[in-house]
């Protein structure tokens, strides 16, 4: 009898040798999470379709992100929901706005022991739900736009943002952010750019988690799912304008995108594992159909070997927690 003379499976018998010669260690230090804080709440209020994931008040915030700080995870994506939202989105830019509060609670109950990270954004504080302002007909006036998203980062940074994340996907974002920050004297300030951000089916739950208003969709300015060259265009065009780090979103369903990315870029790469995601995980653990954590941590591991560092992920605690354990 002819036997095999290279046995790959001996560096697979136990679980000793496997961690031994493992190929991809995600680590909490790369690991952010994105959290929801509404204005006039005064405890936490649960989302329905993002099972453990709640809507903050400015206390329980605190509270999070301290919690977060210890379980040793690498930063802090903010998001804020307002009480009243207008044709502009007024809340976004105002200092006193939920937002902007919320970055000065959080950097002022962490410090620099975490990266608070902020959501540049108007979607969440316009009446209409869209990512910028717009024209008569109703379409997005891009540069227009523009003028608010400079003004929504001075107010981030002035609040106390380390690394500001615009995902609006406008044309020229990155590069007039960057302009006001600098001529502003916020020249420490990061930006984390939404480069890849698709106009994917996995935001449902997101929407909800922030109370979107959005009808119609975004099509005319977030990605095509169809699309990897204008990517990988996007992402030059982002760090030609003056971007520190580049993100794809969604994550699983574009870890081709994430790859390629990672392959042509000397930036760190982030990818944002979306609330789709996450609740389609949540969901099929719940009717036994699968087992939560290993899947959890095999998408972790798989959007880590794509090649990002950074991952933005509602379950970065937890996550924190399996990998210290070994698990």
């Amino acid at each position: 009898m002819v036997f095999p003379v290279v046995r790959p499976r001996r560096l697979r018998r136990n679980p000793a040798i496997r961690r031994l010669v493992a190929e991809t260690r995600p680590a909490p230090a790369e690991l952010v999470l994105p959290m929801f804080v509404r204005e006039g709440l005064t405890e936490p209020r649960p989302i329905a379709s993002l099972p453990g994931v709640v809507q903050h008040s400015r206390d329980s915030l605190r509270k999070a992100a301290v919690e977060a700080v210890q379980a040793g995870i690498g930063g802090l994506m903010l998001f804020g929901v307002p009480l009243t939202r207008d044709e502009v989105g007024s809340a976004g830019t105002d200092p006193d706005g939920i937002l902007n509060v919320a970055i000065r609670d959080v950097v002022s109950e962490v410090g620099d022991a975490t990266v608070v990270m902020s959501d540049l954004c108007l979607d969440e504080f316009t009446s209409h739900g869209h990512c910028g302002v717009l024209r008569p007909d109703g379409s997005v006036d891009n540069d227009a736009t523009l003028a608010r998203y400079a003004d929504m980062a001075l107010a981030q940074a002035e609040a106390g943002a380390h690394v500001l994340g615009p995902s609006g996907m406008m044309d020229g974002q990155i590069g007039v952010i960057r302009e006001a920050l600098d001529q502003a004297g916020h020249t420490d300030t990061a930006l984390l750019a939404y480069a890849a951000k698709y106009a994917s089916a996995f935001y449902g739950p997101f929407r909800e988690a922030v109370e979107s208003t959005l009808q119609g969709d975004r099509k005319t300015y977030q990605q095509d799912p169809a699309n990897l060259r204008e990517a990988m265009r996007e992402v030059a065009l982002d760090l030609a304008e003056g971007a520190d780090m580049v993100m794809v979103k969604p994550a699983l369903p574009y870890l081709d995108v994430v790859a390629s990315v990672a392959a042509n870029v000397d930036v760190p790469v982030a990818a944002y594992q979306v609330s789709g995601e996450y609740a389609m995980v949540e969901a099929a653990a719940a009717n036994g159909w699968i087992d939560r954590e290993r899947v959890i941590l095999e998408q972790l591991t798989s959007i880590r070997r794509a090649g990002a560092q950074i991952i933005l992920t509602y379950w970065a605690i937890e996550a924190a927690r399996l990998l210290r354990q070994g698990y």
